[in-house]
C-alpha cells in the first residue's frame, strides 16, 4: 500500500531539498528521521515534517504499521519563483529569483 504526502510551497528550492532527499530514499521511516536529525542542514526538518506526514497518514488511514514503513519514492518539484530586483550602475537592476519547491514522499509497507 503506497501512501504519500506533499508539503507545498516550501521556502527552499529544489536543488538544495534533493540533497536530503536521496540520503533518505529508500529507507525505514524511523531511520530516515534519526539520520536527518544529525545532518547540518536546516532544511531537513522540512524534509523530516514531510515524511512525519506520509507516516501518520498510512498509520490513520490505512492502519499500518510505522514500524513497517518504508520511503519507497521521494522527490522535490520546482515550486513558484518569486523574482526580486536588486539596483545595480548605470540605472540598471539585476533580477534576484526566490525560488520554492514542493516535497513529494511516497511511503510503502513492502520492499521495493
Amino acid at each position: 500500500m503506497d501512501v504519500r504526502a506533499i508539503a507545498k510551497n516550501t521556502g527552499v528550492s529544489a536543488r538544495k531539498v534533493r540533497l536530503l532527499a536521496d540520503l533518505v530514499r529508500g529507507k525505514k521511516v524511523n531511520e530516515a528521521l534519526a539520520l536527518l536529525r544529525f545532518v547540518p542542514s536546516p532544511n531537513a526538518g522540512l524534509v523530516a515534517k514531510a515524511i512525519k506526514s506520509a507516516a501518520a497518514n498510512a498509520e490513520n488511514t490505512f492502519q499500518l504499521s510505522p514500524d513497517d514503513l518504508r520511503i519507497s519514492r521521494i522527490y522535490a518539484d520546482g515550486a513558484r519563483t518569486l523574482k526580486r530586483y536588486l539596483p545595480r550602475s548605470r540605472g540598471r537592476a539585476s533580477e534576484i529569483k526566490k525560488r520554492s519547491s514542493h516535497i513529494t514522499v511516497i511511503v510503502s509497507d513492502q520492499e521495493r
